[in-house]
């Protein structure tokens, strides 16, 4: 129960701050006769002027907005207010009685007194009642908690902490790694000094969870802390990163730490007036639009002044879902959702003639590896003909700007999947200058949680006691989350002037048995001890490492983060087609061995191995061919 409900009126605290001016008043009448007795004429002056000073004082006080805020969180702001309205106050009561009566019967020096002693009563209280309200926790049930980051984050958690009267945690010290912090105090909390001194800290302080308070730590940063929480046997939680909090997530949540936080990386800035000024007032068609890049992009699409948002979904369940997500996030959207798919031509061509769409997002595809190792007519049907399909009636119905979402397994391709996402791309490059439609490519490698993905794998894996299935030791993969790459994919639409193939900037490589070792010990589990990694060896397709650009592509800034424009490899139209509606005959046809010949001549550096294969990034999944880019 409040002890002071009173308090909180704005009225009280008016009043409150009248009878201060009052006795700042009279008070600095007192000090300027030396604390002694005020002659009668100066006494019988300064209550004739009180009420003026009074009116005045009070007028500046509503004037400043000194009561839109509330005691309890009086801070620096308020106080400068104070300062303010105080000082134009005395001023003004100078003037009054300057003009009035050329200051007869008021001191001079009492203006200033007057000043200073009413900045003190009104500051006092304020700053007492603060003080009794944030009053630190000497001892108490929470958790005894050391707190990683000593800057404005972790000084917001601890004194949210204190003021809870039964908080979970009991804040004990800091640390961070800025060596001018060490030895500094925040609310009674001393800096330890960097994070190396955690383990150290938790056996000396009886430390019981760690709290990271650096939500804009990049993830190399991110991986270090971790990894040492881990050295020192304790538990960790966070607060939410940049990127959540630019997302809307509360500031002070405490959480656990997700793989993205270890794998994600700094908030992409992304261009809003660009995208905007590409969007607005435009009809966009997403394809695939329940897939995970394509419903994450029509989340992305709904905040800006799209005129119409159509959405073509092949999979009714996530049709219905993304619907649902729409219409939450933005409830006045015009939105459009369309059960179809890509590789039905006549349904795409109707879908087309009827919406006019102004901006496509190409991003319906199959892209389990291992599945479509052995089902290559599949593939070239949704991923090569499916986009050749909506690239043509793109150009046919003059579509302004065409995205076609791509995959880092299109370079140097040895599977099935790769080689149908190179061909797709040379689709999109033969129809270059065929209309007035601007062809974009855009490419990147694995997103963190994508349907397929080897995250949720793993996470399944957990739960079912492990073991955790690898394909080998020392595989590699990009990674991005979905966001970024969403965001990104916005970006390049927005820039793209036709032709181009944008390179997503995917940071460094990550191997997946690091991956694997992390999300078990994110479980509260301990590798190889409560849930074992098993190497299962490489699939037919599988590289250890994945390429992001073909040598004959070199890398030139845009000028925007993390956007890298690829020189797009020379195509001979007149030689490419042919070869693509052979592999289309092939298709209807079912003939396999002529599918596989004309994939072979059409992308020329697929070279398929034998002895390893594409498992996603790396983990080893269940066959499903639902699963989309």
């Amino acid at each position: 129960m409040e002890r002071f409900p009173r308090l909180r009126s704005r009225t009280v605290i008016f009043t409150h701050d009248l009878i201060m001016v009052a006795l700042a008043w009279i008070g600095a009448y007192w000090l300027r006769f030396n604390l002694s007795v005020i002659p009668a004429s100066y006494l019988r002056s300064a209550l004739s002027w009180l009420p003026v000073v009074l009116v005045l004082q009070g007028g500046l006080f509503r004037l400043f907005g000194l009561y839109r805020g509330v005691w309890r969180f009086a801070s620096l702001p308020d106080l400068v207010l104070i300062g303010k309205s105080v000082s134009l106050g005395a001023l003004a009561a100078g003037v009054t009685a300057f003009l009035y009566n050329r200051l007869e019967g008021v001191p001079r020096s009492v203006l200033p007194l007057y000043a200073v002693l009413l900045l003190m009563l009104l500051c006092g209280p304020r700053i007492a009642y603060r003080m009794y309200k944030d009053r630190g926790r000497l001892s108490g049930s929470g958790k005894r908690a050391l707190v990683v980051g000593a800057g404005c984050a972790g000084e917001m958690l601890v004194r949210d902490l204190r003021r809870e009267r039964n908080a979970e945690f009991l804040p004990v010290a800091f640390v961070d790694d800025d060596a001018r912090k060490k030895g500094r105090e925040i609310h009674g909390l001393r800096v330890r000094g960097g994070c190396e001194r955690i383990p150290q800290l938790v056996r000396s302080l009886e430390i019981e969870t760690v709290l990271i308070a650096t939500p804009s730590a990049d993830e190399k940063h991110m991986r270090r802390i971790v990894e040492i929480c881990e050295t020192a046997e304790a538990p960790f939680l966070t607060l939410p990163s940049v990127h959540e909090l630019l997302a809307g997530g509360l500031p002070h949540s405490l959480r656990d730490v997700s793989i993205e936080d270890l794998l994600g990386r700094a908030p992409v800035s992304l261009d809003h007036r660009a995208v905007a000024d590409r969007l607005r007032g435009r009809r966009v068609l997403v394809t695939g639009g329940g897939g995970s890049i394509g419903s994450q992009l029509c989340r992305e699409i709904a905040r800006f002044p799209v005129s119409e948002l159509i959405v073509f979904e092949r999979c009714e369940f996530n049709l219905y879902q993304i619907e649902g997500d729409l219409r939450r996030l933005n409830p006045d959207l015009a939105f459009v959702p369309l059960l179809g798919d890509v590789t039905d031509r006549a349904v795409v061509e109707h879908t087309l003639a009827q919406y006019r769409p102004d901006v496509i997002f190409h991003a319906a595809a199959y892209k389990h590896v291992p599945l479509l190792q052995q089902q290559a007519r599949a593939a070239v049907l949704n991923n090569v003909a499916g986009t050749r399909t909506v690239a043509e009636a793109a150009v046919a119905v003059g579509v302004g700007s065409f995205v076609l979402i791509s995959t880092d397994k299109a370079v140097n391709p040895t599977n099935v999947m790769g080689a149908t996402k190179r061909a797709a791309e040379m689709v999109v490059q033969s129809l270059v200058g065929a209309g007035a439609t601007r062809f974009v490519t855009v490419r990147f490698g694995n997103v963190l949680d994508s349907a397929g993905s080897v995250v949720p794998l793993f996470r399944a894996q957990i739960r079912a006691g492990g073991p955790l299935t690898v394909t080998h030791p020392d595989i590699t993969r990009y990674f991005m989350t979905i966001p970024e790459a969403c965001q990104l994919i916005l970006q390049a639409g927005a820039v793209g002037r036709g032709g181009e193939v944008f390179v997503l900037d995917m940071g460094e490589p990550v191997k997946v048995s690091y991956l694997a070792e992390q999300m078990i010990r994110l479980s509260g589990k301990r590798p190889g001890v409560d849930i074992r990694i098993e190497y299962i060896g490489l699939r037919p397709g599988e590289k250890l490492y994945e390429e992001l650009f073909h040598d004959e592509e070199p890398l030139t800034p845009t000028g925007i983060a993390k956007l890298l424009l690829a020189q797009a490899r020379p195509l001979k139209p007149w030689e490419f087609r042919p070869v693509l509606e052979q592999l289309e005959s092939g298709c209807a046809t079912f003939d396999e061995a002529l599918i596989e010949s004309r994939l072979r001549a059409l992308v020329p550096e697929f070279r398929p191995s034998d002895d390893v294969a594409e498992a996603g990034e790396g983990g080893a999944l269940a066959p499903v061919l639902i699963a989309r880019a």
